[in-house]
């Protein structure tokens, strides 16, 4: 598919930075991503420290009855009562750490979204992965604000429609990079981050989420 990506430099209100902003125009979503969203030395700082200071596990999934090793490492941090599901693993959040606040709450003042959850994924190499997907588990929402930060080596970002065989669209999320998925984006599109032959150094990624917290949950 040959999406429009338009770039344009984008300064919010507080005036806290300029950007360069690049809208992808996707039928039945909302897509931008910011580059260099964290500077290259942040982004060194960041990723050296995440890499030590995560509570890094391998999770697993059921695969023909059979339990097999997802290819990355994860964690999930969050508030109090912000629990969640996918793939059949039910996930009980971390308390925040400092640095993960520090991140958050930068990235709340820059989008004006409320975050209160994040999936951190550790990909160690060209052969760890994420098979196709979409953020549409119940916790969180109808139209989720999902905010992707990318922290390390390139890595290849597949989009393809739910609905529809052959339209594909995909894009390279680079070290430092922010990606906002929103709007119906999770309703009619899945993504992927694809396993690579070629020699990878590590990339970590922090997904932020809103999680629906009900009384049930605390």
């Amino acid at each position: 598919m040959n999406a429009k990506v338009k770039s344009r430099m984008h300064h919010n209100q507080t005036g806290f930075f300029d950007l360069d902003k690049e809208d992808v125009h996707l039928p039945g979503a909302e897509l931008s991503v910011y580059r260099h969203f964290f500077s290259i030395a942040e982004s060194s700082n960041y990723l050296d420290r995440l890499h030590k200071e995560i509570e890094w596990k391998q999770e697993e999934i059921i695969v023909f009855g059979r339990k097999t090793p997802i290819p990355r490492l994860s964690a999930w941090y969050g508030d109090l009562g912000a629990s969640y599901t996918y793939s059949g693993i039910v996930m009980s959040p971390i308390p925040w750490t400092p640095l993960l606040l520090q991140i958050r709450n930068r990235l709340i003042e820059a989008t004006q979204s409320n975050f209160n959850s994040l999936l951190a994924n550790l990909y160690r190499d060209g052969q760890d992965s994420v098979g196709w997907h979409a953020d549409d588990e119940i916790e969180l929402g109808d139209s989720p604000t999902i905010a992707s930060l990318s922290f390390g080596e390139s890595r290849k970002f597949k989009m393809k429609q739910k609905q529809k065989k052959g339209e594909k669209f995909s894009l390279d999320l680079n070290d430092g990079d922010l990606l906002i998925m929103k709007g119906d984006t999770q309703k009619n599109w899945l993504h992927e981050v694809p396993s690579s032959a070629k020699k990878m150094g590590p990339r970590i990624n922090l997904t932020f989420r809103k999680i629906c917290i009900s009384s049930d949950n605390i």
